[in-house]
């Protein structure tokens, strides 16, 4: 048997930030009688990188591209991600293809898996589509051919959200941060960076893609890697719900365990208020870590019963690895030998590339706090107000609303001695009763830095606000 290669004729696109080069996804949409085709088309690396290649073990090696602040470090050569393999607009590209059929409610009814030719109509960006959803009129004049595509895009985003949302997905919407260095790498400014309506249309159409594509090999019994988010730890839910509790928010656990309903439920009350992202942060650190598996174990943040990584496979290699196994099957190669080849290497492939994955998210968080650092040096003696994000024996931590966090320490608070009341979560002060606890609005001093050790130091400024 050997699977057919399929032409993509219907108008297809990706949609990425402004700086990408490495295009891995693009999507199409059409509407097929009261159904939506929604077409996810992943660039095809497996055809350049073959298995046991000089490539292939540089990339597994590597784990992962590295997204620092001032550099990408590529899984893959950049002749390849920025080129043959990146679906550039107007450039016939090898891909594969996962096309879904969608009805009026956001379920997926039945879908295909196919190898695909593709050529992107064009490349679009985060910030165009944004505006063509809001109808801005300069933006819909650039490709007006695209636009009913792209509002029932955001239409189809927004079935699969309310969807996922019923079964209970956690969506924790606080922002990531953006470091804005000028040519030399210095750090000019530092701001949130917020998802908008483009940046959540990817998003559903890939945790679709990779949901289906994970639903799709569990059943077929094939050996295969998935991405597996297990139930928190029973004590951690404990020591959120206590820290919730001096908010006034609380969760219910049933047999002792927590369903992610329940936590959804508890981030959509906070919405809107002081302390909805450090909610979202405390209640993300509560939770065990992502991690790749060959069993399906379910995806507890998705409330998915089966998930996997099938869309980036220039960046990471568990999604090159099950590219592979998908286009073996398609062309009827897999035999027992090779199912035996997978079940031998499988489980070493997803303990190593999930290691990969958190050194490199350490790298990528360590070179943020060193630009951190770096910009708040020029700010040193100006006053910020933030919010207390975090509290120790040592002091506590306050971060302001650009996502840059300083410590106040202890040894520096003058005129009482403060406890630290681990329950709660607050410094007391022994003689004032003066409290400083997680979520409180303060007025701070930046007083130092050390770029060595990546800390920032403030002081709060007397006449601080109280939440």
């Amino acid at each position: 048997m050997r699977a057919v290669v399929q032409r993509v004729t219907r108008a297809s696109v990706t949609i990425d930030g402004e700086d990408a080069k490495d295009l891995d996804d693009a999507v199409s949409l059409r509407r097929e009688g009261d159904n939506y085709v929604l077409g996810v088309h992943i660039a095809d690396v497996t055809n350049y990188v073959q298995e046991n290649s000089a490539l292939d073990q540089e990339a597994l090696d590597r784990g992962t591209s590295v997204y620092l602040a001032d550099r990408v470090v590529p899984m893959l050569p950049r002749n390849l991600s920025n080129g043959i393999c990146s679906l550039n607009a107007g450039e016939d590209r090898l891909a594969l293809s996962c096309i879904m059929t969608i009805d009026e409610k956001g379920k997926i009814i039945g879908h295909t898996i196919a190898e695909t030719v593709i050529c992107v109509n064009r490349r679009l960006s985060y910030t165009g589509v944004q505006k063509v959803l809001d109808n801005d009129p300069e933006e819909t004049t650039l490709y007006p051919e695209l636009i009913p595509m792209l509002k029932e895009m955001a239409e189809m985003s927004a079935l699969l959200r309310k969807r996922r949302r019923k079964r209970g997905s956690i969506d924790f919407d606080f922002p990531e941060t953006k470091v804005i260095l000028d040519e030399k790498g210095y750090p000019i400014d530092i701001r949130p960076y917020e998802r908008n309506a483009a940046t959540r249309l990817i998003e559903d159409f890939m945790l679709a893609a990779n949901e289906t594509v994970a639903e799709d090999y569990y059943w077929q019994q094939i050996p295969f890697l998935y991405r597996s988010h297990e139930k928190p730890d029973g004590e951690k839910i404990k020591r959120f719900g206590i820290l919730i509790n001096n908010f006034g928010y609380s969760i219910r656990l049933q047999n002792g365990e927590l369903h992610p309903k329940e936590m959804q439920k508890l981030l959509e009350k906070a919405a809107g208020s002081p302390e909805e992202a450090l909610l979202a942060r405390l209640a993300l650190r509560s939770m065990k870590q992502a991690k790749y598996t060959t069993e399906c174990m379910g995806h507890f943040g998705l409330a998915a019963n089966y998930y996997t990584h099938f869309t980036s496979p220039i960046r990471r290699y568990p999604d090159l690895q099950i590219h592979r196994i998908i286009k073996e099957n398609l062309h009827g190669g897999l035999t027992k030998k090779r199912i035996a080849h997978y079940e031998k290497i499988l489980p070493e492939v997803a303990i190593w590339t999930s290691s990969r994955e958190r050194l490199a998210d350490e790298a990528e968080r360590e070179t943020d706090k060193a630009k951190k650092v770096q910009f708040m040096e020029r700010h040193i003696g100006e006053e910020f107000t933030g919010v207390i994000s975090g509290i120790s024996n040592y002091g506590f931590y306050v971060e302001l609303p650009n996502t840059v966090e300083g410590m106040v320490r202890l040894a520096n608070l003058d005129g009482d001695y403060y406890v630290f009341d681990e329950e709660h979560y607050e410094l007391v002060g022994e003689r004032t009763r003066k409290k400083f606890k997680l979520g409180q609005t303060v007025k701070i001093q930046v007083v130092s830095v050390d770029q060595y050790l990546k800390t920032i130091d403030f002081l709060p400024v007397r006449n601080f606000d109280k939440r």
